[in-house]
C-alpha cells in the first residue's frame, strides 16, 4: 500500500503537467491564406498588423510579387510575412 505522501506527491506531479503543458505549447498560427504561390519571406516583430503591412510594402518587389500578408494574433506580435507569387 503506497503513504499518503507518495499518493500526494503523485497528484501534485500531474495537476503541475496538467497546467504547464497547455501553457507551453506554441500557439496555432493559420499559415499563408489559402490558395497556392504564397512564400514566407521572414518573421518580425511589429507592433500591430497594420504596421507589419505598412512597413513590408516597401520592401516587395511588386515584378516578383502581386499580394503581401501578415500572418499573426494582432497587436504587439510576431507577424509571419508571406508574399504571393504573380
Amino acid at each position: 500500500m503506497k503513504s499518503w505522501r507518495s499518493r500526494v506527491a503523485a497528484v501534485f506531479a500531474v495537476g503541475a503537467a496538467a497546467i504547464a503543458i497547455p501553457l507551453t505549447a506554441s500557439p496555432a498560427h493559420a499559415g499563408p491564406p489559402p490558395g497556392g504561390g504564397w512564400v514566407q519571406v521572414g518573421a518580425t516583430t511589429y507592433d500591430s498588423r497594420s504596421e507589419c503591412v505598412r512597413e513590408e510594402r516597401s520592401g516587395v518587389d511588386w515584378r516578383k510579387y502581386d499580394k503581401l500578408y501578415c500572418d499573426g494574433n494582432g497587436g504587439h506580435d510576431q507577424y509571419q510575412i508571406y508574399y504571393h507569387r504573380r
